[in-house]
């Protein structure tokens, strides 16, 4: 495929654009957002073999992967925006006594205006197009960059879109490094990045001197836990799932298992259960098996493979010239390996013992806050390694799947990002809460509050001061503290 990126005149140009619709105030009618909602819907749904195919070449995923975790997510999101929008739109009269009800206080929902999102290749529609439908919804003017890495879905989505979106709303840059630092030189009203740290912290800085709110959705190791009250055939199967789906290039996949010593071997002889019943002839021969994205991402994860100082006990074999790598499993590696230096992002477990759940949560406090959290366990269990942890998400009984319920908010925590989005929480990142007064100035009614309120005017006195605070102040509904 031909290789085309975005001219620097290009992306001025319709920067320049989106603002210039945006200040027409065209974004402002919410019929216009639910119409941009609902042909991105048929974008999705009229084109499903045109994505998965450019998936495939990307990352040598299935039809089936590309269809559940990247078609039909997004395509509910778009839905759950679309049906939800007017609701969220509305503006909402606030109570706050007798006095300030004749000024009618009222918060609106406003779009906070010309946005970025910068999207990542893993997922190269639900994670670059999921921000997206809350800056549509919001009644943003945006621009989505979507990964370079993941080329064919890049240029796909840049084909697709004049096609289906209006480009008064929302156009596709295409681009690496270089077209990526033109964008964010530009001003925004907000930025919204998908990615590493390294290059989330660049954007960061970026966004920091135009004084632009940004969202980052970043990282981290997600552990998991495995108490000696779980169901370990159906964690196994759970785990192998999550941690082989898009060849573990998940943000959200288990990064690392804790569970205690005499439970280990068996855990691992059920892992190797549901490898078997995953892949009977094995993952490199399965179709429904992805490969890694690129040469260096191989590497990367070869690396780790090769120089872990714990035992491969499944998995391990690779071939470098078709980017294969075997779901792999590592057992007992120490606390500093190699493996456990930093996100994965790859199918590779390692699986650490600890002593008590007391010791797990003290080895997940001591490393940088995750994006998510699991849990296999009894409830009060779980809920104890809940109450002493922190993480963007949490699932108990399951891996990954709070990420496709549209309702739930989405974000990270620490180091593996700030903000949120999907459902409603999308619509609020994009979104400018705008309190106003009416205060009453004419007439009878405006007579009778500017006496109301005369007593804030000079010459102050104790009588006035009194006045004020018996029409304004709040009676206190405590006592003293003991």
């Amino acid at each position: 495929m031909e290789v085309r990126f975005s001219s620097k005149d290009q992306i001025r140009a319709w920067h320049s654009e989106l603002r210039g619709s945006f200040d027409s105030g065209i974004t402002l009618d919410v019929k216009f957002r639910k119409r941009e909602l609902q042909q991105l819907t048929y974008l999705l749904q009229d084109n499903v073999e045109q994505i998965t195919e450019a998936i495939r070449k990307d990352l040598g995923r299935s039809h089936f992967e590309s269809v559940f975790a990247e078609i039909m997510v997004t395509t509910n999101l778009a839905i759950e925006a679309y049906t939800n929008v007017d609701a969220w739109s509305k503006s909402q009269s606030r109570w706050a006594g007798l006095v300030w009800a004749l000024h009618s206080p009222t918060e609106h929902k406003e779009p906070k205006g010309t946005v970025l999102i910068i999207g990542a290749w893993n997922y190269p529609i639900s994670v670059q197009i999921g921000p997206l439908i809350g800056a549509l919804c919001a009644g943003c003017t945006a621009i989505l960059k979507p990964s370079e890495i993941a080329f064919h879905s890049a240029q796909l989505l840049a084909k697709l879109w004049p096609q289906y979106m209006d480009s008064r709303m929302s156009r596709v840059i295409t681009g690496g490094v270089e077209e990526t630092t033109e964008l964010l030189d530009l001003r925004w009203e907000h930025i919204f990045y998908t990615g590493n740290s390294r290059v989330g912290k660049i954007v960061a800085e970026k966004a920091a001197r135009g004084l632009c709110p940004t969202t980052l959705e970043l990282g981290g190791k997600s552990p998991v836990f495995i108490h000696e009250s779980a169901n370990l055939s159906i964690a196994a199967h759970r785990l192998m799932w999550a941690k082989s789906i898009n060849c573990g290039q998940t943000c959200i996949a288990p990064d690392y298992v804790l569970c205690n010593k005499h439970l280990q071997d068996q855990l691992i002889e059920e892992l190797r259960k549901a490898y078997i019943k995953f892949w009977p002839n094995g993952a490199r021969l399965s179709k429904d098996y992805g490969r890694i994205i690129n040469d260096q991402q191989f590497s990367r994860l070869e690396h780790i493979v090769e120089n872990t100082k714990g035992s491969i006990i499944i998995g391990g074999k690779r071939d470098a010239k078709t980017r294969f790598l075997e779901p792999t499993v590592i057992k007992d590696p120490p606390s500093d390996d190699i493996s456990m230096s930093e996100e994965i992002f790859g199918p590779i477990l390692p699986i650490i013992t600890v002593d008590g759940v007391d010791e797990g949560c003290a080895f997940v406090n001591g490393r940088d806050q995750p994006l998510a959290l699991y849990i296999f366990a009894k409830r009060k269990i779980s809920d104890f390694i809940i109450h002493k942890t922190k993480s963007g998400g949490v699932v108990q009984g399951d891996l990954m799947v709070h990420y496709v319920v549209c309702p739930l908010s989405f974000g990270g925590i620490g180091l593996s990002g700030y903000g949120a989005y999907h459902g409603r929480a999308g619509f609020e990142t994009f979104s400018h809460t705008r309190s106003s007064i009416h205060a009453p100035a004419t007439g009878m009614l405006g007579r009778a509050v500017e006496w109301l309120m005369a007593s804030r005017y000079p010459p102050y006195s104790d009588l006035k001061l009194k006045l004020l605070t018996m029409l304004l102040g709040k009676n206190r509904p405590f006592g003293r503290p003991s």
